[in-house]
Formats: C-alpha cells, structure tokens, sequence
C-alpha cells in the first residue's frame, strides 16, 4: 500500500471477532514457516490473561499488524529458554500479573504494509503499556531470518555483530536495534520450524528507565526535585547567633516554597572574621574554623526542623592540626555528611596555609544521588566525572569569587560539567563587601542551575539564574526522569558513548 492511498491508521486492541483476519494476515506474514499462526483458543486464552498485551493496527479497516505479548517473572525462566518454555507450551500459563517483565510473545506487519514504519507504533505502544505497569523492561526472542544465508561462514555471534555495524541487513535484527532493543545473547534451538534462522534467535532486550522497585516503605524517592539557591549577602555579623538568624531566614524562605535543598555558598561565615581583624589572616580563619562545629549542629536542627535537605556550603576546620575547607551535608532525615575542598586555589595556600581534602564520594538522598564540589574544584572535569561515574543526578557547586574573571571560570566550567556527566548543575555564591575582613574584601556572584543541552531541557543549557550580585533566593524544579531519558535516547550521550576502550578514570585510595 502508497502512503497516498492510507485514509485512516488506528491502533487498537485485538478483539475475538478480528480472529479470522488475524489468521490470514498470520499466514501471509510467516510464509517461510507454515502453519505458523495461532489457534483461535490460544487467541482467547491471551485475551482473557492480558487483554491490553494484545494489539493490533489497521489500516483503513484492514488488519495491517499485530503485537502480542504477555507478563512473566522473568527470573524464574533459564537464561537460554525457549519459546515453547516461555509460554508455558503455547498455553499462555506463564503469564504472571505481577511478574516484572513484559514478554514479546509475536509482533508482525503483513507485507503489503511494509514500509509504513507501522512496526514502530508497535513497538512504541509496548514501551509505554511496560512504563504504565511499572516492569523491569521488555523482553524477547528476536528471529533472524537472514542467518541461513551466511551459516556457512560466520557463526550466529559474527552474524549479530555485521548485522550491528551494518554490514549485513537483517529485516528483523536490524529493526529491533534501531528500535532501542539492545542483544543479549544467543538463543540455540529457541522456536521449532525456523528453518532461516537455523532455530536461532537473538535474546533482546529494552530497558525501562522509569522502573521504580516496589518499595514496601511509606517514603519514595521525588522525581521533580526542587532546589533553592541562595545568594547570600555578606554584611557584618556580631555573634553566630546573629549570622545563623540570617540564614534560617533564608532556609525558611525557601522551605516555604517547599524546596527540597537549599544549598549555601563557600565561606558564608566569613564575616565573622571581622572580630580578629587584628590579627593576622592565617591566626583569623584559625579563630573562625572554631565555630564551625556549632553552625553545623544548627543546620542540621534547621533541617529536620524545616524539612529540607541543606549544603551548608563551606567553612574552615581544623583536623589533627591541619586547616582545611570544608562543608556539611545536613539531611532532612537527621544524619549529616562531610565533604572537602580538594583543589585549594593558590591564594588559600599562600594567605592561610590551607591544605586540599582527599576525599571524593557522592550522597544518597530521599532526592537521588547528589555530588557537592567546592568552587576551585568545579574546574577539575575528573571530580565531577567520578561522581557521575557514582550515578549522581545533581552537582551542587558553593563558591566564593571576588572578580567577574573568577566567577566566569567556575560558571562555564559548572555549565560544562553539566553537559558532559549528563546531570543538572547548581552553583551559589555571595555577593556584596566585607571591608573590615582581609582578604575577603569583595564578591562577586550570579547563582544558576544549568542542564544538559538537548531537546527536553533549556536549549541555552541554563534552567534559572539569579541576579547578579544582588541578595536573593533562586528556586527551580529539576526532573530527574528526563535524566534517565537523555542517557538512553540523548540526541548525543556523553556517558554511554565515552571510548572506555581507550582510556579510563579511576579513584586512587588516598593515603592515610
């Protein structure tokens, strides 16, 4: 059939009265292997098991396709199973309604409507029924019936692998991989009477991204995560008392808005420097570093009390005598996490003597997988590649610059870290001026939340963004399902294309 000629294309479930036509579009379709087509009580049984597994196509009213499939607990079944055993010997028994795979029991377009790319629709229909039920993935026995013409040279792996690169066409193989199903293995002696397949079948498989795991606890993972940012104003400061008003004056803000972060910027507290101003710059972050613990302890009160997860962005600490710069991830939940600036910059080494962290890890949280990167080391692409390597969906980037050159180079290097680990990336800074701390004189900030670049984010890469140097809240809602969309079906995919063949990153053990 022309294109010019289709009137009307419907996709709609198979009913017991399309049988007949059923049986006929079976016939024409499988003409290499007689008798090939399902009776009409194996037709019944599926149709009272999983009528909505069960679809078809017409084309101008006529039957041009159809897809069946059933539910299986797929772990229960040999990895090198067969057709008959995977359908319980045609009876359709092994269908399980609460199984976690849905099976592809047969799929088929009849050859005058070839080359309408209706196959597709199929296909496509089974990917959302398999995301609406909430299973693993979809599953089955894919034929190659080309097979027979090269067996004498190549062994049925060879053959896959020329199908995938394209140097052999296989209607059906070649179809399925550009349809997102990826091989698995080898199926030997998988369905009787596949004479150009030589009873060969290829296992594939298609991933459902969405799948979330039954979880029997009353608490489940967000998947619209919402951040808040906040351009702190440095000003000066008396007490810490003071100094974390202020803050829970922003944590409340943005817990107004229910956000589920609020993150800080690097070294926040510096104002409260400005009572040792009389001594020297390392003797003054040494003085400041001794409040560190108590802020801690109040941030994470604030966050079980305001119900939000807080980066406490970063202060100075003390540890076997050494300073070093540091932040606290407050869970909402109660239990606090460290992480360490690991690249200090030039200027912290030479005024304060700071030493870099050695350890890198990324934060399990009721919101995904977080890393958190302290300014300097936003600019390092391993660290946030490592963390990516870890899973994580969100960089969290507190910083503290004083020029607009400073900033540019933690922005656009935030923004690349974005792109490339296929994660979203939040940075927040301070702004204003402390004229009585030295070496903290002047800020400069814009806070942002920056995504990958592809067609569901912001084509600029740049989800919100704050004013620049002006004290504020920045608040944005990221997705973290169209993460898992762009690792699979990204125009690009920085992470699944990486040539790991020819290089690769690894953590080293820090020394003790």
């Amino acid at each position: 059939m022309n294109i010019e000629d289709i009137e009307n294309i419907e996709l709609t479930y198979l009913t017991l009265e399309d049988y007949q036509e059923l049986k006929e579009a079976m016939v024409s379709s499988y003409q290499s292997m007689p008798d090939a087509y399902w009776k009409e009580h194996q037709i019944k049984a599926l149709l009272l098991k999983f009528p909505e597994g069960q679809v078809v196509i017409k084309v101008n009213g006529m039957l041009a396709g159809c897809a069946l499939s059933i539910i299986v607990d797929y772990d229960h079944f040999p990895g090198n199973h067969t057709y008959k055993q995977i359908t319980g010997n045609y009876t359709f028994n092994t269908h399980a309604p609460k199984g976690d795979v849905l099976y592809g029991i047969d799929v088929f377009i009849v050859p005058g409507f070839r080359g309408l790319r209706l196959g597709r629709r199929l296909y496509d229909y089974r990917k959302e029924l398999c995301e609406n039920l909430n299973l693993r993935g979809i599953v089955f026995g894919g034929r190659i019936p080309n097979f027979h013409k090269y067996a004498d040279t190549l062994t049925p792996k060879q053959y896959i692998q020329k199908v995938k690169t394209k140097e052999i066409h296989d209607p059906v193989l070649s179809f399925q991989i550009s349809n997102d199903f990826h091989p698995v293995k080898v199926l030997k002696g998988y369905l009787e009477g596949d004479e150009a397949s030589n009873e060969f079948a290829v296992l594939l498989e298609w991933d459902n991204i969405y799948y979330e795991k039954p979880n029997l606890k009353a608490t489940s993972n967000k998947k619209v995560v919402r951040l808040g940012l906040i351009q702190w104003q440095m000003r000066p400061y008396e007490t810490v008392e003071d100094l974390m008003e202020q803050a829970e004056f922003f944590i409340d803000a943005v817990s107004g808005y229910r956000a589920d972060f609020a993150l800080f910027p690097e070294f926040f507290n510096a104002p409260l420097m400005a009572e040792n101003n009389h001594l020297s710059e390392p003797e003054a972050i040494r003085e400041l570093a001794k409040h560190t613990e108590a802020i801690v302890y109040k941030f994470s009160e604030f966050s079980i009390s305001y119900n939000i997860n807080i980066i406490c962005g970063s202060m100075p600490e003390i540890k076997d005598g050494t300073l070093y710069n540091v932040g606290y991830l407050c869970r909402r939940d109660g239990t606090i996490e460290r992480y360490e600036k690991l690249h200090v910059t030039p200027d912290e080494v030479k005024v304060w003597g700071m030493v870099g962290g050695s350890e890198l890890k990324a934060f399990d949280t009721d919101c995904g997988k977080i890393g958190i990167l302290i300014c300097y080391d936003v600019e390092f692409p391993e660290l946030s590649r490592l963390l990516a390597d870890e899973g994580i969906d969100i960089l969290f980037v507190p910083f503290l610059t004083d020029t607009q050159n400073g900033y540019s180079r933690v922005r656009h290097c935030a923004q690349a870290r974005a792109i490339e680990n296929e994660c979203y990336v939040a940075i927040a800074g301070s702004v204003g001026n402390l004229p009585k701390v030295h070496n903290m004189d002047i800020q400069f900030a814009q806070s942002m939340v920056f995504t990958p670049c592809d067609l569901s984010f912001p084509s600029n890469g740049i989800k919100a963004e704050a004013t620049p140097n002006a004290e504020m809240i920045l608040l944005a809602d990221v997705d973290l399902d169209l993460l898992r969309e762009l690792n699979k079906a990204g125009s690009v995919r920085n992470l699944q294309d990486r040539r790991k063949d020819l290089f690769d990153l690894k953590k080293k053990t820090p020394k003790k």
